[in-house]
């Protein structure tokens, strides 16, 4: 069990060494450790001597990336502060349960079944450990949501204070269902109001010299390329691009097929694939490798591009792009407009985008209306690349939507 002074860098790369897991042990935080398994799964923990028993103990802190090295740290030592008082830092402080113990167990138990569990995890991890951790369960008190919400506020993220708040009030729905609390003290409360939905729609204009610009503009990463062109082409969300895997693909038939648990909705989703679609793809298997995703990811080898980084490169770009920011779910957005555009019926646009509340609306499409629109799809979704490929070329040379400089 190696001990080191972890780093960032250190932490993003490290690996099990052939083996099935192994503890990195942190030599500024006594008892912090980072697990890597030998599929990357990468897990915060604390070893310490429980003051119950005397028995050697492990507490999960998170998992990274969620989880960062400084927030990991900052659990540890408070860790190490309950165990030097006499407590276990397992289940309770000073024999009442406080709100970084209730997270603990709220992730353990509740949010790591969910599809969106990392996702959960790094915000609770991010907005609420830090701020009222240390808040005994019993002591909760609905200005306590404040101290979470203000100051992600206060920073411009009126979305990231919604869903923070949304995240506290399960947890604390959670803890009255098992009798951890007997009422939710913050029943009746109203989320923070998020800012109006985006509407931004490239413009053909914009469509053609983003594609222009790409090779110049993100040179150095021809994975973002093809993700953005691909988001642009299929109409799909980024996070189900990014995580596209060499198993979902039927080139014989054409066909992306993504499991429910790939989904938002949880609802299994067939994609048809355009020409230009399927000769992205082949460019990106042709540089993937022999693991199972079509996009994977340069720093964890058992897993695929992060979506978030496609915005964070995107916004690093902006000044190359030289175009008005817009946002990977905006290139979806303007799929779907273009689509209406060219006449596509909503309804088929609907199962394009795999809105069930289009698609499954009313009686009579959830009930009555079985069909799955598989060849309507197809035309719009060709219909669209078409499209596309004649705003790129700009109505003179046909410019291939397939390949590019690499």
């Amino acid at each position: 069990m190696p001990k080191i002074a972890l780093t960032d860098r250190f932490v993003a790369h490290a690996k099990a060494q052939g083996l099935p897991q192994l503890d990195y042990f942190d030599e500024a935080i006594i008892g912090l450790a980072l697990r890597v398994s030998s599929r990357g799964r990468k897990t915060w923990t604390f070893h310490y001597t429980s003051p119950s028993d005397g028995k050697r103990a492990r507490l999960t802190l998170g998992t990274y990336p969620a989880t960062t090295l400084a927030n990991a740290r900052g659990l540890a030592t408070e860790a190490r502060g309950a165990v030097e008082a006499g407590t276990d830092p397992r289940t309770r402080t000073n024999g009442a349960m406080t709100m970084a113990s209730l997270v603990q167990s709220y992730v353990e138990k509740h949010v790591a079944a969910l599809r969106s569990a990392t996702e959960v995890e790094r915000r609770i991890r991010k907005n609420i450990v830090p701020v009222i951790g240390d808040v005994r369960l019993a002591d909760f008190h609905r200005r306590d949501v404040n101290r979470c919400v203000d100051p992600i506020l206060k920073r411009g993220s009126p979305i990231e204070a919604a869903r923070a708040f949304e995240d506290l009030r399960a947890m604390l729905r959670w803890a009255v269902s098992r009798g951890d609390l007997d009422h939710n003290p913050i029943d009746g409360m109203k989320k923070p109001a998020t800012s109006k939905p985006r509407e931004r729609v490239l413009t053909d204009n914009e469509i053609k010299e983003l594609w222009a610009r790409l090779p110049t503009a993100l040179a150095k990463t021809p994975t973002c390329q093809r993700i953005i062109k691909l988001c642009l082409i299929t109409a799909q969300r980024v996070g189900e691009v990014t995580g596209m895997r060499g198993a979902e693909l039927d080139f014989r038939h054409a066909l992306w097929s993504l499991p429910g648990s790939r989904t938002k909705n949880g609802h299994p989703h067939a994609v048809p694939l355009s020409p230009a679609a399927i000769g992205i793809i082949k460019e990106a298997l042709a540089d993937a490798g022999d693991g199972p995703f079509v996009f994977p990811s340069d720093v964890s080898a058992s897993g695929a591009v992060p979506s978030r980084s496609i915005s964070k490169t995107l916004g690093l770009a902006r000044g190359r792009l030289g175009l008005t920011p817009f946002t990977p779910h905006d290139l979806r957005r303007t799929a779907l407009t273009g689509m209406a555009k060219l006449g596509v019926a909503p309804i088929v646009i609907g199962h394009v985008a795999n809105h069930r509340t289009t698609t499954k609306a009313g009686m009579t499409l959830s009930v009555y209306v079985q069909h799955a629109y598989e060849k309507e799809k197809r035309e719009a979704l060709e219909l669209w690349a078409d499209r596309l490929q004649g705003i790129i070329a700009g109505g003179a040379q046909v410019v291939s939507m397939g390949r590019g400089k690499r």
